[in-house]
């Protein structure tokens, strides 16, 4: 697994009756971004969370970075971070304090700490915000801030859950160039229902059905195996079963 970020090997999660997540199997490559893509209930969001030691395992494991997510999970836990659709924002403080409350979560060291934060606030153009309360930000603002504090601690592998959600087309691809900037130096995951962000952004894409894993491959190589005119329809396909 020398050049594997992430291995999952047969994981699986149950909700009584409900099988959300079913037997799945994957290899992420280091600095990779991976886009994960289904409907919703297709088990997106409860892979992501498994991933991150926010729910724990029927049967199965995980490997990031050679450490497992149920023995290793305190050590997975100091090289990953995440941004999920729930805002992971302090709504009442403001978006300077944000940003050191969370370099103290952290615990760097005081110049570290005013390294990282004043490099968090020109990578995302924070300075005309800074003294706004997180609670008055616009959607998009809000989501960029969230993604800004997931990056504080300098993850190795990073989980973006719907990073784009409900935002306008200009804040989306004002995110989308951010997301772009950390390509290669980072390991990504990505959720969307957003066909164009896939493709614009991933390397390869996983597409889930039902807690499985349908088919998998760069937008390119989908649609060519399809037989689609564009992502969406191969997508489509995909998802419904209609390229079988």
């Amino acid at each position: 697994m020398e050049n594997s970020a992430i291995k999952i090997d047969n994981l699986t999660k149950k909700y009584k009756s409900l099988v959300a997540v079913d037997n799945l199997s994957l290899e992420i490559k280091k600095g990779e971004l991976f886009g994960l893509l289904g409907i919703n209930g297709a088990g997106k969001s409860t892979t992501i969370k498994m991933l991150c030691g926010l729910v724990k395992p029927d049967s199965g494991d995980a490997f990031i970075l050679d450490k497992s997510i149920i023995k290793d999970s305190s050590i997975v836990k100091e090289f990953i971070s995440v941004s999920l659709q729930e805002t992971s924002i302090a709504r009442n403080l403001t978006v300077k304090e944000n940003l050191e409350f969370y370099a103290s979560i952290f615990a760097l060291k005081d110049e570290e700490k005013t390294n990282k934060i004043n490099e968090i606030i020109s990578k995302f153009n924070l300075n005309e915000v800074l003294t706004k309360k997180a609670k008055n930000l616009s959607g998009g603002w809000q989501r960029k801030l969230s993604i800004a504090l997931s990056l504080i601690s300098s993850p190795k592998v990073l989980f973006l859950d719907e990073p784009t959600l409900g935002l306008d087309v200009l804040a989306r691809r004002e995110l989308w160039k951010i997301i772009e900037e950390l390509k290669g130096k980072i390991t990504i995951v990505l959720t969307t229902h957003y066909m164009e962000e896939a493709e614009t952004l991933c390397d390869n894409i996983a597409i889930m059905v039902n807690g499985k894993i349908k088919d998998i491959g760069s937008a390119e190589e989908l649609i060519h195996k399809t037989n689609s005119k564009n992502f969406e329809d191969a997508f489509v396909k995909i998802a419904t079963g209609g390229n079988e």
